[in-house]
C-alpha cells in the first residue's frame, strides 16, 4: 500500500469515527466512555495523517 493510499484509508476511518461521534452525541443518553474512546481513536488517526503528510526535516 502506498503512502497516498494509506493516508486516504486513514481519512476514511477519520470520517467514519466523526460520524460515530455525532451519532453518539445525538442519542438521548450518550455514553461518555464510548465518546472518549471514539475521540481518542480519531485523534490518533489525525496525528498519523499529519505525520505522514508533513515533510521530514533532515
Amino acid at each position: 500500500m502506498s503512502t497516498v493510499d494509506h493516508i486516504e484509508a486513514l481519512k476514511t476511518k477519520h470520517a467514519t469515527l466523526e460520524q460515530a461521534i455525532h451519532q453518539e452525541t445525538t442519542r438521548p443518553l450518550p455514553n461518555d466512555d464510548a465518546l472518549c474512546s471514539l475521540k481518542k481513536r480519531k485523534l490518533l488517526i489525525k496525528d498519523e495523517i499529519v505525520r505522514l503528510t508533513e515533510p521530514t526535516s533532515h
